[in-house]
């Protein structure tokens, strides 16, 4: 069964930075690297996104609200996931998880909060 750990949230002022990481467990490279893999986002109140996708080339697309502020990328040999944010706002408040694309409920993981204040 695969696990994704999702780290490196935090609090942050409006306009900071944060690089967020994905860990696949228990999976072998293969079965990752097949994934196309996603962030999604959860914010107070709100049904959970997805932000951004990268496939398995890495080929990546960004909802329009973070475009041009996040980017995401993968590295396959590692099994790892990464979002890095930069010029954050506080509409960017949230729990972060990684999944692949569509979602597997059996694969969501604890996610990494994200607090962004002014």
């Amino acid at each position: 069964q695969v696990q994704f750990a999702e780290s490196g949230g935090g609090v942050v002022q409006a306009g900071g930075s944060l690089r967020l990481s994905c860990a696949a467990r228990r999976a072998i490279t293969s079965t990752f690297n097949a994934y196309t893999m996603g962030w999604y986002r959860q914010a107070p109140g709100r049904q959970r996104e997805l932000v951004a996708s990268i496939e398995r080339l890495g080929n990546a697309n960004h909802v329009d609200s973070v475009k041009g502020r996040f980017t995401i990328s993968r590295n396959n040999a590692r099994k790892s996931l990464y979002l890095q944010m930069d010029n954050l706002k506080p509409e960017d408040t949230g729990v972060y998880y990684c999944n692949p694309v569509p979602p597997s409920g059996d694969y969501w993981g604890q996610g990494t909060q994200v607090t962004v204040w002014v």
